[in-house]
């Protein structure tokens, strides 16, 4: 295959990197295994617009994004479009999307993955036609990302402390509204304090994301209006990975869901993939199977072999 890697330099680890240097690996590595590797290395503003570049290019058989979430969220997007296949290079801070994939967090081993990968296909869902691979949020999450963008932070560290800071804003004052959930079952009507639509039902045991992106439906799950103690604890079961144990979360499975928010106000805000985006009064989610190819890392154990 030919692949060309749009890889952002501005984004997470690669910040820090010597990036001529990771290239030469990748190249090297990709080599190795029978493919060719063009890399681009570009600034985070111009990151899209090379991926559309790529998108468009004749002879490419698939594109590699490295960078953050919000990165691999764009290069999903313009790759689903176009009908062409992603690779995940995971340089972010949380890497959801590459970790449900079982990509490999460290930089050359996920290289060495992906070079000994085979093409696949994984579900993908939208949000009033707007793709997503991990979520979309409203509410406590969507509050949580406004304030932390309104902070200054230059490296990955500064951005988990930005994200606790951030947090401890939303705790003080936790989010409450109201929202309809129209399902094929039925329409309920509900005052809480945040809705998750996942792409796929969200794994145990671990920060939220899918353990699988192939059983075609959409994880829901409501959180009811807490306290600010109630809240805190909610916040530290996701970081530990225990968030389902807490009384104020009910989830469920769907194909499909229509929200509608009866109250919705303006310049109100959801969370797609990690980016910030103006909340519709009504916002139609569904699931999508198979929909999108994927380079599907080969595991460990297989690619030392």
């Amino acid at each position: 295959m030919h692949i060309v890697a749009v890889l952002n330099r501005d984004g997470g680890t690669l910040r820090t990197m010597d990036m001529d240097a990771l290239c030469a690996r990748a190249r090297a590595t990709f080599a190795r295994h029978g493919h060719s590797l063009d890399c681009r290395i570009v600034r985070g503003e111009d990151v899209a617009a090379e991926l559309r570049r790529v998108a468009a290019s004749p002879g490419v058989d698939a594109m590699l994004a490295g960078g953050g979430d919000g990165t691999v969220s764009t290069a999903a997007g313009i790759a689903y479009e176009a009908g062409m296949a992603l690779g995940v290079l995971p340089a972010g801070t949380m890497n959801l999307f590459a970790r449900a994939l079982k990509m490999p967090l460290e930089l050359d081993a996920a290289l060495e993955a992906l070079a000994a990968g085979a093409l696949g296909a994984v579900d993908v869902a939208t949000a009033n036609d707007r793709l997503f691979v991990h979520q979309f949020g409203v509410g406590i999450h969507a509050r949580l990302v406004r304030i932390r963008e309104g902070m200054v932070y230059h490296s990955r560290i500064g951005k988990m402390l930005a994200s606790l800071r951030a947090v401890a804003g939303v705790v003080i004052r936790p989010p409450v509204f109201d929202v309809e959930l129209v399902t094929a079952t039925g329409v309920v009507r509900r005052r809480v304090a945040g809705i998750a639509i996942s792409n796929n039902r969200v794994g145990d045991g671990h920060i939220p994301h899918a353990d699988r992106l192939d059983a075609g439906v959409l994880g829901v799950y409501v959180a009811a209006p807490m306290s600010p103690g109630e809240l805190l604890g909610l916040v530290a079961g996701i970081f530990l990975g225990t968030w389902r144990a807490s009384r104020m979360i009910s989830e469920s499975e769907v194909v499909a869901v229509t929200l509608q928010f009866p109250k919705c106000k303006r310049g109100a805000q959801a969370v797609i993939d990690g980016e910030l985006v103006a909340l519709a009064p009504r916002v139609e989610l569904a699931i999508h199977p198979h929909a999108m190819r994927v380079i599907l890392p080969r595991p460990a154990d297989e690619t030392a072999v």
